[in-house]
């Protein structure tokens, strides 16, 4: 049995395509019941449907045996117990350092919000600025405007939501894409099946 963990939203719409052609299949009634555990046209080939930052969680303590998660996730989480295997091209977006036209981000201390500690702390260190970072897990584009924090990253994809709200984009911190991760272990221990659909999800790329 191999057990696929997918990303819900934007990465479930596009990695089912991606698996689909790769001729892996999840029925629209299995996607749209309340099932926990999905079949797919194969018989020994699950799929479980989780939050984005679930996805490595479950790779990595062998609940899932390959998973699709956005790279931010996965530098957020960290590698242990996780193979990153392929950049799948899908997903694609920018996690990028945003804040009002004016605000100088040349301060010797800068506040910023995020949700991507990890991501934000590595991109100002390695630049040589001190941050304190706030941690918020949604409405990043609200800290700048209240005074709760000078600049914010986040994921950008049209730039819409930004404009919205007068922000502009300011540093790139790094392009996002979608990875495929196995679990380590189950690499060793599942080796030939899992090879069978990389090879397979290779060539569908």
């Amino acid at each position: 049995m191999l057990t696929i963990a997918l990303s819900k939203g934007r990465i479930l719409e596009q990695s089912l395509p991606l698996l689909k052609k790769a001729g892996l299949f999840v029925a629209p009634d299995e996607l749209q019941s309340r099932k926990l555990i999905l079949n797919t046209n194969i018989e020994n080939i699950k799929v479980i449907i989780l939050r984005a930052s679930d996805v490595p969680v479950f790779v990595q303590h062998g609940a899932a045996d390959i998973g699709i998660a956005g790279k931010d996730v996965l530098l957020e989480h960290g590698s242990s117990g996780v193979f990153e295997l392929l950049d799948l091209g899908i997903s694609k977006c920018r996690l990028m350092v945003a804040s009002n036209e004016k605000q100088d981000l040349n301060l010797n201390s800068l506040k910023v919000a995020t949700k991507y500690v990890n991501s934000t702390k590595e991109f100002f260190h390695a630049k040589g600025k001190q941050v304190e970072i706030i941690k918020l897990s949604g409405a990043m584009e609200l800290a700048p405007i209240v005074g709760l924090s000078d600049c914010i990253v986040d994921l950008v994809d049209t730039g819409d939501t930004l404009k919205a709200n007068n922000l502009v984009a300011r540093e790139l911190v790094r392009n996002i894409s979608s990875r495929l991760i196995i679990n380590s272990a189950s690499f060793n221990t599942k080796h030939k099946e899992i090879n069978v659909w990389l090879k397979k999800i290779e060539k569908s790329l």
